[in-house]
């Protein structure tokens, strides 16, 4: 697919769901939950209003994305993710399965604040190392990790309000996040001009490999999203909302009654784009078993998060390829 083939449809195709309702004294996870299911089962993507991350927290979030990434590249390279997917993936460091281009963007990466020396990251679990930040940042780790624990708030709200709508038990999913893998990014993306050619994408089509993702979108707009109809959706920007999407480990997780849908970012606003994005995803040896009603097969193999996720990324970034270098 070119990004100039295609055809953009009108935004309220994805809904904006409200879900204050879900950090109230009785929290309406099946009212909330019944929405998001809907969302779901159309098109995988759904605003979120009314979420709990403090406006002034994202300001500074997005703050520091401008700032790292305005940084020289020298300095920047000296958190380069090299090994573990922590730190700098610089442009060219990233391309989608099955593309021929890498994608136009730089990216850091951060994930829950493990030590050095805990013992799962000592037994070979490379999801779950220390994290790499700038020196010359010394503000970024308490802003980012502040950052992180809101959006995973909202995600286990989200995620409570999901197993309700699937007739489960409530902390089902949640149960599975005692030492998660949550990994946050800071992307920029650059004006992409048209000479670069119609199949250059800022992040081409694909889907997310975890249970969801939270994002937070600057106002440049350049998201696009696939319909089941095979029509391209542009999620414009509003403000005070996130966008929300399913990932692939929540649509095996419920068999396939929620969509994880392809997606892709063209940053034709003529400046630069910002967004971050808290991939929500569990415990590493937890079993993807889908989840099943009525006597219904299993679409899929049951597989460890872990090894699902290790497997996508094996495919799509540089520096997990021996003989590529970043």
């Amino acid at each position: 697919m070119s990004y100039a083939e295609v055809r953009n449809i009108d935004v309220t195709e994805i809904p904006v769901i409200d879900i204050a309702p879900l950090f109230g004294d009785a929290p309406d996870f099946m009212g909330v939950g019944e929405q998001i299911r809907r969302a779901a089962t159309a098109v995988g993507f759904f605003y979120v209003s009314g979420h709990c991350i403090d406006e002034s927290l994202m300001r500074r979030a997005f703050a520091m994305a401008h700032e790292f990434f305005a940084r020289e590249e020298a300095e920047k390279a000296g958190v380069l993710a090299r090994e573990y997917h922590r730190g700098l993936l610089p442009f060219g460091a990233s391309r989608m399965e099955g593309q021929a281009k890498d994608d136009l963007k730089e990216s850091f990466i951060w994930g829950m604040d493990f030590a050095a020396d805990n013992p799962d990251f000592l037994a070979g679990n490379e999801f779950m190392p220390p994290n790499r930040w700038p020196e010359f940042m010394p503000e970024m780790r308490p802003v980012l990790l502040d950052y992180m624990d809101a959006a995973h708030r909202c995600g286990k709200a989200l995620l409570r309000a999901v197993a309700a709508s699937l007739e489960i038990d409530r902390d089902y999913f949640i149960g599975r996040f005692n030492r998660p893998i949550t990994r946050g990014t800071l992307i920029h993306y650059p004006p992409q001009p048209p000479d670069l050619g119609a199949d250059q994408f800022g992040v081409s089509p694909h889907t997310d490999y975890g249970t969801m993702t939270i994002l937070a979108q600057d106002m440049s707009g350049g998201l696009r999203v696939r319909s089941r109809q095979d029509e391209w959706l542009t999620a414009h920007p509003i403000p005070g909302t996130l966008v929300v999407n399913v990932g692939d480990l929540l649509a095996r997780w419920s068999n396939d009654r929620f969509q994880s849908t392809p997606h892709a970012v063209v940053n034709t606003s003529g400046g630069e784009r910002f967004s971050i994005a808290i991939a929500m995803d569990p415990d590493w040896d937890t079993l993807i078993s889908p989840v099943t009603v009525d006597n219904e097969a299993p679409l899929y193999e049951d597989v460890t998060c872990g090894e699902y996720i290790r497997g996508r990324f094996d495919r799509s970034f540089s520096y997990r390829k021996p003989g590529e270098a970043i």
